[in-house]
């Protein structure tokens, strides 16, 4: 018998710029926020009958260390009996958070789960190695915020440790991807953003920390730049290689944040009070080389296409995560999509918004399902690309 998955609750906390507004919010504390909200919007799920807290971290060498997941779901008021994991697939942890959650309650191994992510990169730590040999003079500190670190020689000898930035020129540079080109699709996801504001603020629960002396509530995405334009884009100065295209300003940011989605099976949706709102399809993974790791989504999208039998034109929303425009360019391009497409991040992307990694993938996964709830959509495409090389996507539909 087939077993349905519902998405029937999503919230997520405002997404912060870097050193912002909620830099003084701790990991745990900032993935326990859209827990605890889930818990007091949805009185009739008895917290005991969640069976699993499954969140994506990217980072996990500060204080989200410990199992994030465990420490956030504590902190939120779930009982102690609720076990909690934490994956990591980079970039796309949060969105392997809700897949896996969904896996688990169609094979049967649970009713109702709890999948998200995390990440606070503002907190994410520097980090000393231990000494290779007795009264070693040299330590080596690495910032863990993003990117290689503690490289293998191994990997860097077969693929090269290229920064997120020079994978990005990389797919430029082979696919020929302007930047005229890039900085329009920037404009647009300011600009798609800009007008889903009033749509995009009934997902997101204040946070509460402090600023100095004061106690402050933060209810807003920070990172938009409304006041953007393509001159101002074209101005910008290449970010990460000489005479390149990616710029600050076409490029995702390094941000805060945190979401959480209730999964569950149709019996226990249906025994706890929950309303669904959009059905979990189905999910794939692939690899693809380091070095062009934006690529990523080509063949998952067409391996997850493939298994469900269907045509990109069977859905009419396609959340594509914006690590850069140069890499959603090559993904829609590759795809056969139009780079102004109207269904393709229609309510703008994380060049707007921001990317905190993990939690990036479960926030596009509840924007898309809520679109699908208000009629927007029936079907829906997400995906990302991961660093190292890999890519993701997941399918919704509407109930």
């Amino acid at each position: 018998m087939v077993v349905n998955v519902f998405i029937c609750d999503y919230v997520r906390t405002p997404i912060g710029r870097y050193g912002g507004a909620l830099a003084g919010v701790r990991a745990d504390d900032l993935a326990a926020a859209p827990l605890k909200a889930l818990a007091a919007r949805n009185r009739a799920l008895d917290p005991a009958a969640v069976e699993e807290v499954i969140l994506g971290c990217a980072n996990q060498a500060g204080e989200d260390n410990r199992n994030l997941a465990r420490m956030a779901a504590l902190i939120a008021g779930l009982p102690a009996s609720v076990p909690a994991i934490t994956v990591n697939r980079l970039c796309g942890s949060g969105l392997s958070a809700a897949a896996l959650g969904a896996a688990m309650i169609r094979t049967g191994e649970a009713e109702i789960v709890i999948a998200g992510g995390a990440e606070s990169m503002s907190r994410a730590p520097f980090v000393i190695g231990k000494a290779e040999r007795g009264f070693d003079r040299a330590p080596k500190l690495e910032d863990t915020t993003i990117g290689w670190r503690f490289v293998n020689p191994v990997i860097e000898r077969l693929y090269g440790v290229e920064s997120m930035g020079e994978t990005a020129e990389n797919l430029a540079a082979a696919h020929q991807i302007a930047r005229e080109d890039q900085d329009a699709y920037a404009l647009r996801s300011q600009q798609r953003a800009g007008a889903a504001n009033a749509r995009r603020a009934e997902e997101i629960i204040p946070i509460e920390t402090r600023q100095g002396r004061e106690t402050v509530s933060v209810a807003a995405d920070e990172h938009p730049r409304p006041e953007v334009s393509l001159d101002g884009l074209s101005k910008l100065k290449p970010a990460f290689r000489a005479g390149g295209s990616v710029t600050a300003g076409n490029a995702a940011g390094v941000n805060d944040g945190a979401a959480a989605l209730i999964l569950a099976s149709e019996a226990a949706a249906r025994t706890h009070g929950l309303t669904p709102i959009a059905r979990v399809g189905g999910f794939a993974a692939a690899g693809v080389e380091p070095r062009i790791m934006g690529a990523g989504p080509i063949p998952a999208v067409k391996k997850l296409l493939a298994r469900e039998h269907a045509d990109l034109g069977d859905f009419d929303r396609i959340e594509i995560n914006e690590a850069f425009a140069a890499q959603v360019l090559t993904v829609t391009r590759a795809l056969g999509l139009e780079d102004d497409a109207p269904h393709v991040n229609p309510d703008g992307g994380a060049i707007a918004l921001g990317h905190p990694l993990g939690m990036s993938g479960a926030r596009i996964a509840g924007t898309a399902a809520l679109a699908l709830q208000r009629g927007a959509a029936k079907r829906a495409l997400v995906s990302m690309c991961v660093g190292v090389g890999q890519g993701v996507a997941l399918s919704l539909e509407a109930v």
